[in-house]
């Protein structure tokens, strides 16, 4: 049996631990959209871990960095997921690129970038204008990063301005945002599997 996909979601979500979260919520969706049958999902809320700020791969003792490193090597693909603040992404989704940076010049064993294979998304809530440009922030850091963005690479939801309607308090998802997670799911599953079969070529 082959083995399944690894999905790994960086919740940049600022609520800790079970507090209700919008981001979470699409998260959710999302997840849902990867079929048990050959996919796996796990979903870390990122203001939980103690990442310290840098630009290194280890900062020593409190350092959870090392460790969520790992899970995000061992991931097939990562989506990058965050609320909106002020047209922005959160601080704890941006010290995680930061972080990722450490690794930007890093090879693996065949002289590939430490990223190359391993696929990116983006989901992004918020009541105000910025979804666009989130995605493409967290995106074009992915390219840079060498992780491989598959066609329609994000999902996102922006209530309307001015109003207090978050994506938690809807009753149901809205199908222009389901359909955005079912191609997410869908490309990015696609990708990762055509990576696994065929690697990018070895440096020589």
């Amino acid at each position: 049996m082959t083995e399944k996909i690894h999905v790994l979601i960086l919740n940049g979500t600022l609520k800790a631990g079970s507090e209700t979260s919008s981001t979470e919520a699409l998260a959710q969706e999302l997840s849902k959209e990867f079929p048990s049958e050959t996919s796996t999902v796990e979903t870390v809320r990122l203001v939980d871990l103690s990442i310290l700020p840098g630009i290194s791969d280890d900062l020593g003792d409190g350092d959870a960095w090392p460790a969520l490193r790992q899970r995000i090597l061992e991931a097939d693909v990562v989506v990058f997921a965050t609320p909106t603040w002020l047209g922005q992404m959160t601080s704890v989704m941006r010290r995680a690129l930061e972080r990722l940076n450490a690794d930007i010049s890093t090879l693996d064993e065949h002289g590939r970038p430490l990223f190359a294979g391993k696929v990116a998304a983006a989901l992004v809530v918020g009541n105000e204008d910025g979804a666009h440009r989130i995605v493409a922030d967290l995106l074009q850091a992915a390219n840079d990063l060498a992780f491989t963005v598959p066609a329609n690479a994000c999902t996102y939801w922006n209530g309307r301005a001015m109003e207090q309607v978050n994506f938690v308090d809807l009753t149901e998802t809205p199908e222009p945002v389901a359909a955005a997670n079912r191609g997410l799911a869908a490309n990015a599953l696609h990708l990762a599997r055509l990576l696994r079969a065929h690697p990018y070529p070895a440096s020589e």
